[in-house]
Parts: structure tokens; C-alpha cells; sequence
């Protein structure tokens, strides 16, 4: 079934639509808060979560790319999760562990300065991100957006592990100089 006819299922209320949405999108919902949380039960619950907000955005949202709008929230409510689970004790997981690559070029500050500083934050990394070659780009965000292991992505995309780690490497030095040369870091 489209995306398109989804969406309608969604604005006519018919429970179809989750139906649909789970066969279409359950796999690529689960690997997205798997990679964050670790754990089937939570991601299980996370993918269950993501179905009962989608069911509660649309309407009055109309999505233009389904996917991309069912995998963000499946990430945010990932991330939410994670974070309440992990309050008292880190773990070693690989959302924290592409956190931590990442800290060298966006600090975790929380005050009012970086809160307003966030959208243009957001404006130059999307265009960082567009000004690199499809490869390094796909793995740049396999990597810190759909949280996968570095094995993973060598695996996906037949490199060694050095190699991923290494592009990687040199993605987050070029991410920190262009924010250093814009004085967002």
C-alpha cells in the first residue's frame, strides 16, 4: 500500500491504518529503537508508542515523506526512553557511544545562549551534510542518526571497520571546523 493511501486511512480514523503502517514500516520502526535502546522488549514498546503518536499527529499532520515522519518519532520517543532508563546508571550502548564521537563538535549544554543558537545549528549541518559525498554522507548519518554500530555500517557497506571509523573521523573534524569557522562551537 502507498504512503499516500496510509495517510488517508489515518484521516478517514479507520484502524486499518495501523495495520498497514505496522507491515510496512514495523522493521524499519524496530531497528531504529533498537539502535538507541539495546533491548528488544523496550524497542518493541518504543515501535508500539511511535504507533499510538502517529495515530495522534495525523490529523491535523499531513506528512509529505511518511517515512521520514513514523522514523523521527520513532526516534525521539527511542532517545526519550533511553534517557529515563539510563538516569541512574550509563551504560555502553551505541546511542551513547555516537553521543560521545559527537561531543567534540556539539556540546550537550543546555542554557537559553544554545537553546536560540539550535535552528541555525540545525540549517548548517543539513547543509554540511548536503555538501558531502553520497557515501560519507549515508554513513555519517547510518552512524548518528539510526544509531548503527560501526560493524554494522562496514557490513551495509562493504568497508572494513578502519575504514568507517576513519571516514567518520574526518566527517566530525570537517563538522567541527565549519562550525568553529561559523562561531557555533
Amino acid at each position: 500500500m502507498e504512503d499516500a493511501e496510509i495517510i488517508k486511512l489515518f484521516f478517514d480514523r479507520d484502524e486499518t491504518a495501523l495495520v498497514k503502517t505496522a507491515e510496512k514500516y514495523g522493521c524499519y520502526c524496530y531497528t531504529i529503537a533498537f539502535n538507541v535502546l539495546g533491548s528488544e522488549e523496550d524497542s518493541k514498546e518504543a515501535v508500539n508508542d511511535t504507533y499510538l503518536d502517529v495515530w495522534n499527529s495525523i490529523p491535523p499532520h499531513r506528512p509529505s515523506v511518511f517515512s521520514a515522519f513514523i522514523g523521527k518519532i520513532t526516534r525521539r520517543l527511542a532517545i526519550s526512553k533511553w534517557r529515563k532508563r539510563t538516569a541512574e546508571k550509563r551504560g555502553g550502548d551505541e546511542y551513547e557511544l555516537s553521543l560521545d564521537e559527537l561531543s567534540e563538535c556539539v556540546s550537550d549544554k543546555s542554557n537559553t545562549e544554545r537553546e536560540t543558537e539550535d535552528k541555525e545549528i540545525t540549517a548548517l549541518i543539513n547543509s554540511f551534510l548536503k555538501g558531502l559525498p553520497e557515501t560519507q554522507r549515508n554513513v555519517f548519518i547510518c552512524r548518528y542518526w539510526y544509531m548503527d554500530s560501526v560493524s554494522s555500517i562496514a557490513k551495509d557497506f562493504g568497508f572494513s571497520e578502519s575504514k568507517v571509523k576513519s571516514m567518520l573521523m574526518r566527517t566530525r573534524q570537517k563538522l567541527k571546523q565549519r562550525l568553529s569557522e561559523e562561531g557555533l562551537l
